[in-house]
């Protein structure tokens, strides 16, 4: 039986404390593709390697600034002739195989469809131009981890950085060839400390990226930023929001706002759930406090990691096989992937369409749609 605590922390890099190691596999396909993007615009990306020197690891064994890889997505002037971008390196692939018992090369195989090194949409080849918005993945994820929605965004006008939790992704590569595995405890003595301290160096990585990423980029300075977490990485979205007014919308992908006090004090700017859990205490709790404009939606038949890649590898990788049904269940629920990547990224956009971009949409966000009746419109507030 999985605890609903333990689906709401554990995220889309590994779920190795609830797999047993695979027998064996058929061979891989030679590509897994996920669904391309359906804005108008061409998607690039390119990767950022960025240090905190006021700021000590805490995750470190040894004391050392917090170091953190961020990959970024953006709208391209143009993609011709440019190479397609490979969905991360083969030792950090090696590590996310392992953690899920996928077989060896496949997280290899997967493609996205952005090129890497294409000029982006203002001059000097340099992203930036449209809205920022930030991704933490979920405990142990890697940021290529949603990648089908980071495509999205990007082809819709955003820029895109998904961040790598250094110490609590599964693997992170470095551009000197270091790769630093993940260390967090799989059950800790104390969950709520725990929770405390991961979700406050979350929230931290989150406000060092926006801060030096509103350097970087050209005409994103001063410009508000959207947040957006899936698993533990939504409620450190919510505390990156509750700690920093530059985030002005944050959304939260099946994470239980564990290790904050947003539960019990509320935003005061956009925040949308979108679960697929039926229902959470904290998400209960938030319900009573919230006083801005906030949504609760669910999509029935999704499973924890459908807002993640991981369901585009589950038939290629037989996760059926290897993985217990309870577990299977719990994490890719009986949504196809393909329809799952859609009704996410659906949502997503409108939401920061509508609050980035000031764009109302069609209401997508106000009522149930007949073009995706999975969706369920659980609690609803305009705002104070």
């Amino acid at each position: 039986m999985i605890a609903r605590r333990t689906v709401l922390t554990i995220a889309g890099g590994g779920a190795a404390a609830l797999l047993a190691a695979p027998t064996a596999h058929a061979a891989a396909p030679s590509s897994v593709r996920l669904p391309a993007p359906t804005g108008h615009r061409q998607v690039a990306t390119r990767s950022v390697h960025l240090i905190d020197r006021q700021r000590q690891d805490p995750f470190a064994p040894v004391p050392a600034p917090r170091e953190l890889m961020v990959q970024l997505w953006y709208p391209a002037r143009s993609v011709d002739g440019g190479p397609a971008a490979a969905y991360t390196s083969p030792r950090v692939a090696a590590a996310v195989e392992a953690g899920l018992g996928l077989p060896a090369g496949l997280v290899g195989r997967l493609r996205g469809h952005a090129v890497t090194g294409a000029p982006a949409g203002v001059p000097a080849g340099v992203p930036g131009g449209g809205p920022l918005v930030l991704f933490s993945p979920g405990r142990t994820g890697i940021r290529a981890g949603a990648t089908a929605l980071a495509e999205e965004l990007a082809s819709r006008g955003f820029v895109v950085a998904a961040v790598d939790h250094t110490y609590d992704a599964a693997a992170v590569e470095f551009p000197d060839g270091r790769l630093v595995a993940g260390n967090l405890p799989a059950e800790p003595e104390d969950w709520d400390a725990q929770d405390r301290k991961e979700v406050a160096a979350r929230a931290a990585d989150l406000r060092f990226v926006a801060e030096r990423l509103a350097r970087l980029l050209p005409g994103t300075a001063g410009r508000p930023v959207g947040v957006l977490g899936h698993s533990l990485g939504g409620a450190a979205a919510a505390e990156a929001m509750r700690q920093d007014r530059r985030f002005a919308a944050g959304l939260d992908l099946d994470g239980g706002l564990f290790g904050s006090t947003v539960p019990r004090t509320g935003l005061d700017r956009p925040f949308l759930l979108l679960n697929s859990l039926e229902d959470h205490d904290t998400w209960r709790l938030f319900r009573e406090h919230h006083h801005a404009w906030g949504r609760q939606l669910r999509i029935t038949g999704a499973g924890h990691l459908t807002a993640t890649d991981i369901p585009h590898l589950a038939g290629p990788g037989r996760l059926d096989q290897v993985w217990d049904p309870a577990t299977h269940g719990a994490f890719l629920g009986t949504v196809a992937a393909r329809r799952g990547t859609e009704v996410v990224r659906a949502y997503v956009a409108a939401f920061f369409e509508r609050f980035l971009l000031l764009r109302p949409g069609g209401g997508l966000l106000d009522a149930p749609s007949g073009r995706y009746p999975e969706v369920v419109h659980q609690w609803s507030r305009n705002g104070s």
